[in-house]
């Protein structure tokens, strides 16, 4: 299908050198185009190596014309960019590297596919459901927006293997004959629409992850997403559902415990995993997996160890009695609200970073458990002035290693140290895993000098 092509890739990021890499395997001619002024002087050299022509610092108007049979854009650029609209114009399919190597999977080999999607929990139920099917000795590769580009694999794909891949709005965008045999639905709510010009475009694009589906194709839904039944409700996959609130026909969550058509899978004491967004992701990943006969045995071991993925509520160590907890990735008031009222324990929170006029106030209805607030980065005033209004006691420390220090120096055993900012991390750390890492980091200094 994509032998001796004329194609332009638009994007030269990891999926971008992936797809081209890709397609010079098959005799196409390949320009890849990046508005980015320069890039690594190896990765060009491979490019180039491979015949693959780069064109840096610009989007020249004559690059796409009627001799282009393919625009394969990067999911991060804009679905009204010049190039998009112009191909559309000439009648130019426009795909991404997914569907790309989605329409060569050898088709004699039973490849399966499980797609996760939502607005929130897709990094998390992914990686569950890859590290249940790995602990239970199933073929299986992990691809998509966590894993590796799907095109690394598909000329080496062994027979029965299992593909999972978690798939966001920004790919859904350009995928037309994907069809996962398995997909998960998180939920839905508002979000990218700065990418997605309106939200009802967002719903729909989210829905094409069933656009294709049959009875054949299953469907795992939150039942407690009404905005997520209404989008795919015309939908025609084996639609199977999770609830965290009621027992119903499917995985559900009754007396701190995790079930799966009445069989119990986990008891949450003897998991890692805080928070009801977490119960949920845990439920949505045993309804994918158990489609593969996964056992549970298999489910609970995982679990037992599973710390979270990295920067997202992950438990980090239990020292002397604190439970310290990353949670970096809550760069907004939402993201903090759903880690504190993850904990019944006393919480001492980091809480701040970059100023962005964010609303502590918003947190107010979460804060009965916090015990000590540590104000840090560039908006520790405004949250200085937030404890002190609550009558939290409120330390003011410009470092996280400080903070971290001082949230230890105040706490007490059977306390929770909370790194959640409700902030960007970009007045002090180029991306917030930084902080996250010296976090972690701090609390290894921390036990090694107890």
């Amino acid at each position: 299908m994509f032998e001796n092509k004329n194609v332009v890739v638009l994007g030269l990021a990891r999926s971008g050198i992936a797809a081209s890499k890709f397609l010079s395997k098959r005799n196409c001619n390949v320009i890849v185009n990046d508005m980015k002024k320069e890039e690594d002087k190896e990765i060009l050299e491979d490019l180039e190596k491979d015949g693959i022509k780069v064109i840096l610092g610009s989007h020249p108007d004559d690059l796409i014309n009627e001799n282009v049979d393919y625009l394969i854009k990067n999911p991060g650029v804009p679905i009204d960019h010049k190039y998009v609209l112009k191909a559309r114009e000439l009648g130019i399919p426009v795909i991404n590297e997914v569907e790309m190597a989605y329409l060569c999977i050898p088709k004699d080999k039973n490849i399966k596919i499980i797609g996760i999607t939502g607005s929130n929990g897709k990094t998390t139920t992914t990686t569950l459901i890859y590290e249940f099917l790995k602990k239970d000795n199933k073929k299986v590769i992990l691809a998509g927006n966590i894993g590796f580009p799907l095109s690394n694999f598909v000329d080496t794909l062994e027979k029965d293997t299992i593909i999972v891949m978690e798939t966001s709005c920004q790919q859904l965008e350009n995928l037309d004959e994907y069809t996962p045999d398995v997909a998960v639905m998180t939920n839905i709510s508002e979000a990218h629409i700065d990418f997605m010009k309106t939200y009802e475009h967002y719903k729909y694009v989210k829905s094409k992850m069933l656009k294709n589906h049959t009875k054949d194709n299953v469907a795992i839904l939150n039942n407690e997403s009404q905005e997520l039944l209404d989008t795919v409700k015309e939908a025609s996959s084996t639609k199977k559902y999770f609830s965290s609130k009621k027992k119903i026909d499917g995985a559900y969550f009754e007396n701190n415990k995790i079930y799966y058509y009445g069989e119990e899978i986990v008891d949450i004491k003897d998991i890692r995993l805080r928070g009801i967004h977490n119960i949920e992701n845990i439920m949505a990943a045993v309804m994918a997996v158990k489609e593969f006969n996964c056992s549970t045995e298999s489910i609970r071991e995982v679990l037992k160890d599973f710390n979270g993925v990295e920067h997202r509520l992950e438990f980090v160590d239990n020292i002397n009695g604190r439970i310290f907890y990353n949670d970096t990735e809550a760069t907004n008031i939402k993201c903090t609200q759903i880690a504190l009222s993850s904990f019944t324990e006393p919480v001492i929170i980091l809480l701040g970073g970059m100023e962005r006029g964010q609303n502590f106030d918003d947190l107010i209805p979460f804060m009965k458990n916090v015990k000590a607030i540590i104000a840090m980065g560039e908006c520790k005033v405004r949250v200085k002035e937030f404890g002190d209004k609550l009558n939290i006691p409120t330390y003011v420390c410009d470092y996280i290693t400080d903070a971290t220090e001082k949230a230890y120096e105040v706490s007490n055993k059977g306390d929770v140290i909370l790194l959640s900012p409700a902030s960007a991390s970009w007045d002090q750390f180029k991306e917030c895993e930084i902080r996250g890492a010296m976090f972690k980091e701090t609390a290894k200094n921390i036990q090694k000098h107890l």
